[in-house]
């Protein structure tokens, strides 16, 4: 294959703007309302690289919204560690890349095979977690959002590969890069190889094969160092880890894109994805399902995955369940002590509709790989308070209409 760089430049992009109104200083009053717990947040908030925006939403008389976005301590440019939030864009990716094949009997919900051509690779010939016993794009999409699966992840990682990723991404004005897999450590170079794919009929006669795809060259043009140290087996090296060829996902680009999924039409063309009208649906009801609503896989029967397993504003990590008028659109991401969340919120009974995404860094200590994070002591307490004094706000302040969210009432796979 002929040699293909990606080279990502940190610069700002004219088509993010949104308005900000004179108050640029609402999430930081909004915290101050309640100093006793946000006092430390709002003394440290470089030193736990917080950054926060919250966009609010009116509709005109056709109920078409208009946002209106507030930032705490943004920086477009400041690197964290993405996580798991890499992973809605690779869904997306994977469903667009199925309706641009458009090859008959292949879809999200075809038999989808992975053929292990290359050192670091690993085969799948069964998913026993779907209800036909088959891995299928679709089943992994599910995996990915309703309980943030990593191996789901890798897998249409895979099928969309290292370089169409990064150049659809791109190529729609997304400032990002996913550059590796999840929870396999491997090189660069096998992370540039993916995996070989095959799309089965019913009979298992193929409908459709991928050769395993390599991204030659890749080039970032910026350095991303963290800390003062890390654990190198059980040394420690005394110099800032280097994040400079990990995944990068800012919290703007984040809310972009979620909200080309929730409001496409608010969007730019080039800025939204090749999507059919069953793929939106899918989105909408999955990024919303609670694990105790979901069948295949059976998350219902596992007490691990309790509500806000991947719904961290406003609930942090509370295992009581969540009001059933309270939906929450999202994809949350924890790892390297970073904690995150980009979501859209909404109150069904009360009409009350707003995004919100958030990170904070809970490793204090500055030592990355140790495992010494403070996600519980530190980070679920911040997005847990930040999206209940927000969500609070909002059930507060004036509306020149009451949206109508009945695109937002969804059925799910069963009641909880």
């Amino acid at each position: 294959m002929r040699c293909f760089a990606i080279l990502i430049v940190f610069v700002g992009l004219a088509s993010c703007s949104q308005a900000v109104q004179e108050d640029e200083n609402l999430v930081e009053s909004l915290m101050k309302s309640n100093r006793a717990f946000f006092q430390r947040y709002l003394d440290h908030r470089d030193d736990w690289e917080i950054q926060v925006i919250y966009t609010q939403i009116n509709r005109d008389s056709a109920n078409r919204p208009e946002f209106t976005s507030y930032y705490f301590n943004f920086d477009s440019l400041r690197y964290f560690y993405p996580a798991s939030t890499v992973k809605l864009p690779q869904v997306l990716l994977a469903f667009q890349k199925l309706n641009r094949l458009n090859l008959p009997g292949v879809d999200k919900y075809t038999t989808m095979l992975s053929d292990s051509v290359y050192p670091g690779q690993s085969t799948v010939r069964r998913d026993t977690t779907a209800q036909n016993g088959w891995p299928s794009v679709a089943q992994y999409a599910k995996k990915i959002l309703v309980v943030s699966d990593n191996d789901a992840f890798n897998r249409l990682y895979e099928f969309v590969g290292q370089r169409e990723t990064n150049g659809e991404l791109r190529a729609k004005g997304y400032l990002a890069r996913i550059l590796h897999r999840l929870e396999r450590p491997l090189s660069p170079d096998r992370n540039r190889h993916t995996e070989a794919i095959r799309f089965l009929d019913e009979q298992q006669r193929v409908l459709f094969q991928q050769p395993m795809q390599i991204n030659d060259s890749i080039v970032v043009s910026t350095p991303a160092l963290r800390g003062s140290g890390y654990l190198r087996g059980d040394s420690l090296i005394p110099e800032p880890f280097n994040f400079t060829y990990k995944n990068f996902y800012p919290l703007q680009e984040q809310q972009r894109l979620l909200r080309s999924i929730l409001f496409p039409e608010t969007m730019p063309l080039q800025q939204q994805f090749d999507l059919s009208p069953s793929d939106r649906g899918f989105l909408l009801q999955y990024l919303s399902q609670y694990p105790a609503e979901t069948l295949y896989p059976p998350y219902f029967s596992d007490t691990t995955f309790y509500d806000a397993y991947c719904k961290f504003l406003m609930f942090g990590e509370d295992r009581a369940r969540i009001p059933a008028q309270l939906r929450i659109f999202n994809k949350v991401g924890d790892a390297y002590g970073y904690l995150i969340d980009n979501a859209y919120i909404v109150d069904l009974d009360k009409g009350v509709e707003f995004m919100l995404s958030a990170v904070i860094n809970t490793n204090t200590d500055g030592v990355f790989n140790d495992g010494k994070y403070e996600y519980s002591t530190l980070g679920f307490p911040f997005m847990k308070e930040l999206g209940r004094v927000v969500y609070d706000h909002e059930q507060k302040r004036h509306r020149p209409r009451k949206p109508d969210l009945t695109r937002f009432k969804l059925s799910y796979d069963r009641q909880r």
